[in-house]
């Protein structure tokens, strides 16, 4: 089984996306999977120019010179592809938003009803990969997430593909905090992420357990929300005394 994530994240390795990806990722390849986690703003990516051309004049390929060509070709040869990206205003980051714009010449210019009766355009001569969203938000709660699970669930019709597998993390900063008292629980939701890359590649879903677990807290909104304003509190009063 190949995985193949697309990290939209500005922050790359630096960022929240980045060590969930990185424990999720190590439970796949202790499972036997072959990874690869690609980061997006390390690509020349450029926006669509809704030009059509990759449907007339260059059937399956766009007529942009950039990396989305290599991009397209990963996508459609691996088996699951990861969308990984922080919540940017209750959506994906614009990398991200670039990078799914430009998946479009894998599809058909023409229309076909689906099973609900709804138009998509038909699929090229190719298996699509199945879906995985790996994603943080700096505010606590889980219900931060909603357009972005709608959005997957419409982009994989589109895709003729399937979500199989979500993993929102609320309250995403306090993976990089380095307490010693918080260790604890940010490394068991670690190794809830190692189990989800383990069970996505053996039985292509996770468990209801495994969901539990990741939706839980790592620790009280309310003690987050303390801890974050406090934190913001003296990053603000530093920057002000060294203007």
């Amino acid at each position: 089984m190949r995985i193949v994530v697309f990290n939209g994240s500005p922050r790359a390795e630096k960022g929240n996306t980045h060590i969930m990806v990185e424990e999720f990722l190590s439970g796949a390849k202790e499972a036997g999977a072959e990874t690869e986690n690609i980061f997006l703003v390390k690509k020349s990516i450029k926006y669509c120019l809704g030009c059509f051309d990759c449907w007339i004049k260059t059937p399956g390929e766009c007529i942009i010179k950039d990396d989305m060509k290599e991009m397209l070709l990963k996508f459609i040869e691996t088996d699951i592809v990861v969308f990984a990206t922080p919540l940017y205003v209750d959506n994906v980051t614009g990398i991200m938003k670039n990078f799914m714009d430009r998946l479009i010449p894998l599809l058909d210019p023409y229309f076909k009803k689906d099973e609900n009766g709804e138009c998509r355009h038909t699929n090229r001569n190719f298996k699509s990969p199945k879906i995985i969203v790996i994603s943080n938000s700096g505010f606590p709660e889980q219900s931060h997430f909603q357009v972005l699970q709608l959005l997957f669930r419409r982009i994989a019709k589109n895709m003729h593909s399937e979500v199989i597998a979500e993993i929102y993390r609320g309250g995403g900063e306090i993976l990089r905090n380095k307490m010693l008292i918080l260790a604890p629980f940010i490394n068991s939701y670690k190794k809830y992420l190692q189990k989800a890359g383990k069970e996505i590649v053996e039985n292509l879903k996770l468990s209801d357990e495994t969901i539990a677990k990741l939706e839980k807290p790592i620790i009280p909104d309310e003690q987050y929300i303390k801890g974050a304003n406090k934190s913001w509190d003296k990053t603000l009063a530093r920057i002000k005394n060294k203007l």
